[in-house]
Order: structure tokens, then C-alpha cells, then sequence
């Protein structure tokens, strides 16, 4: 149980009970971390719009597979059954993910996602652990803009991770059983 419950349906006003239709609709439930954070909504709504934008301007196999990575390495099992879902339904193989841990000598990762992998390790170490050689090395393979993006999605699943441990917001079943809740479109 979350040490703050999430706001229920049923004491929700008009704006929230759309934005509840809007997650059940997208994911198939309602994330518990938006029924938190619906005890500010103005928060909620600035974090949702943030989420939105993101989500246009950075995207792909490489970043899903960071940000999955940071959140096992935070231990945020909410973030993990979700990213495990939203990769499902992606299209991209979630088989590596058991895997995740040996990604440095594993085979079933290239030397693009392996260092991309070590540099969402390090940016998430505290303190940050991040060296001069792998974001000139990054930047060499990637491009400095996708460096940026890469960046940024990491930083951003440290944030989400955070905010969910903070509240011991756990799992909510994304993944389990034949469930993956997200409608397929």
C-alpha cells in the first residue's frame, strides 16, 4: 500500500475523472502514481503535459531500453512492470529484459545500447559517477542532439523512480499473467 493513497474515482472532480478516462483509456488502468499525484492537480497536469511533449520528441528502442534499465537499477518495481508493458506493446523483444543485468558481456546487446546502459548507470549513481569518456564517446556514436534526448529520458526515469519510492507506489500488474493492460490500437 502507498503511504499516501491515490485520490479514488469516485472523490474525484470533473477535470480528474477525465484525466482518469484519458489513463484508463491509454493503458488499460489508471497509473497509481497519477492518482497521487491528483491530490495537487495542478502538478498532475504539468507533469502529465511534460509527459506528453516527452514522449513526441524522444523516443525509441535505445530510451525505452535506458529508462527500463534505470529503473531496475533504482529498484522502482512500478517502473519496471510499466516500461515492461510499454516495450511489450512496442513491438521490441522484452525476452533481453530478463537480461538486463549482465548487459555489459551480454550478446544479446549491442556496443551502442551496452554503453548507452553504463551511462544510465552512472548518471543514476549518487553522486552522478558520469565520466568525460563516455559522453565524448556517446556523443561520437549518437549525435549530440540524441545524446541530449538520451540525457534527458535518463534523468527524467530518476525522477519518476524517485517520486514512486518516495510513496512506495509498487507494481501494479502491467505485466502479469496475460494482462498488458495497454489496449492494443
Amino acid at each position: 500500500m502507498t503511504r499516501i493513497q491515490g485520490v479514488a474515482k469516485k472523490d474525484a472532480g470533473l477535470l480528474l475523472r477525465a484525466v482518469y478516462w484519458f489513463a484508463r483509456r491509454e493503458f488499460g488502468a489508471v497509473p497509481e502514481p497519477l492518482t497521487v499525484m491528483a491530490h495537487h492537480p495542478k502538478v498532475l497536469i504539468a507533469s502529465g503535459r511534460h509527459e506528453l511533449a516527452v514522449k513526441k520528441a524522444v523516443h525509441g528502442p535505445l530510451f525505452e531500453l535506458v529508462v527500463y534499465r534505470t529503473a531496475v537499477k533504482l529498484g522502482c518495481s512500478w517502473c519496471v512492470d510499466f516500461g515492461a508493458m510499454l516495450m511489450k506493446h512496442g513491438g521490441l523483444d522484452i525476452e533481453r529484459l530478463k537480461h538486463i543485468d549482465e548487459y555489459a558481456t551480454s550478446s544479446l546487446f549491442t556496443d551502442l545500447e551496452r554503453k548507452a546502459l553504463a551511462y544510465a548507470d552512472a548518471m543514476t549513481e549518487t553522486p552522478v559517477a558520469v565520466t568525460d569518456a563516455q559522453v565524448t564517446e556517446l556523443e561520437q556514436l549518437m549525435g549530440r542532439k540524441q545524446l541530449i534526448a538520451l540525457t534527458y529520458q535518463i534523468a527524467l526515469e530518476n525522477q519518476r523512480a524517485r517520486f514512486n519510492s518516495a510513496f512506495d507506489i509498487k507494481d501494479q500488474g502491467f505485466t502479469s499473467g496475460d494482462a498488458c493492460r495497454v489496449p492494443t490500437h
